[in-house]
């Protein structure tokens, strides 16, 4: 059996510890950092043409949020992002770079918010992994699917480390804004799977247990640091891929449209929604 957590409950624990924080002024500057997760590939419309390599949604939750508070946002999120490419530049296949996230903050920034983790530890890239090798089993498909190994402790202890730099990094470059943490939404069901997610046993306890461990590296970033969490991953109980309302899309699914094991439009209007009214004067 599903447990889901009442709205009303929901509320009270994105809104704890909250009560004296400043309110945001129209037209604050408000930069949004992270992964795909928080870019929102598949949801149309893209923000830059093209969408590559980043795929910012203009439907992602940072412009809803933006476009509902007024705020001036500066939208760094790029799907396939890790913590390293918060603090150091990337290399996309143009032959250029982006530059570090973090470098997007400045003295007047005034909201922050960072979904970011999923790929340091390979999280969605085993999930696709597994999907495919259900698929090939499937079909009697001899051509193997590549693996993606369970991540090992040191691997959980280096992104707990580099989580907290991030948000003591934040804190240093942009001492008066406020900082949010939103974690990953739910992508597989509490048991069992479905047509939307065909997995093995054994993927499905090893994606749950990742799942996990992260959303706990996220929550201790934020407590840590004295920032604020929208725990998605706990907002989502009961919509992930496999519900009959999905936040969340399945494998596989990619038809120009929709990013597979990625958030819908309907997960992004959740998260917003959460952020609005954590943000609430």
């Amino acid at each position: 059996m599903k447990l889901v957590m009442p709205l009303a409950a929901a509320a009270l624990a994105l809104l704890a510890g909250c009560a004296s924080a400043p309110s945001l002024a129209p037209g604050a500057h408000y930069v949004a950092m992270g992964s795909s997760f928080a870019a929102g590939p598949g949801i149309p419309d893209y923000y830059e043409t093209p969408a590559t390599p980043c795929a910012r949604s203009t439907g992602n939750y940072a412009h809803l949020l933006a476009s509902r508070l007024n705020l001036a946002l500066t939208d760094v999120s790029c799907s396939g992002a890790t913590t390293a490419h918060l603090t150091g530049r990337r290399a996309v296949p143009e032959g250029n770079s982006l530059p570090p996230q973090l470098d997007a903050l400045t003295l007047d920034t005034r909201l922050v918010t960072i979904t970011i983790g999923g790929n340091d530890i390979g999280y969605i890239a085993r999930l696709s992994a597994a999907g495919c090798n259900m698929l090939a089993a499937m079909s009697y498909d001899k051509e193997k699917c590549r693996g993606v190994p369970v991540p090992a402790e040191a691997d959980y202890a280096a992104l707990t480390a580099r989580m907290d730099a991030i948000a003591k990094d934040v804190r240093k470059r942009s001492p008066e804004a406020r900082l949010v943490f939103v974690d990953y939404l739910t992508i597989l069901p509490a048991t069992g799977d479905c047509e939307a997610m065909r997995l093995f046993d054994f993927d499905i306890r090893d994606s749950q247990e990742v799942a996990r461990r992260l959303a706990a590296i996220t929550a201790k970033a934020a407590a840590d640091n004295n920032a604020d969490i929208v725990k998605a991953s706990d907002l989502s109980q009961g919509h992930d891929a496999c519900s009959a309302d999905p936040w969340m899309n399945g494998y596989p699914i990619w038809n120009g449209k929709a990013a597979p094991l990625h958030p819908n439009a309907k997960g992004m209007i959740a998260v917003a929604d959460a952020l609005e009214k954590l943000l609430a004067p």
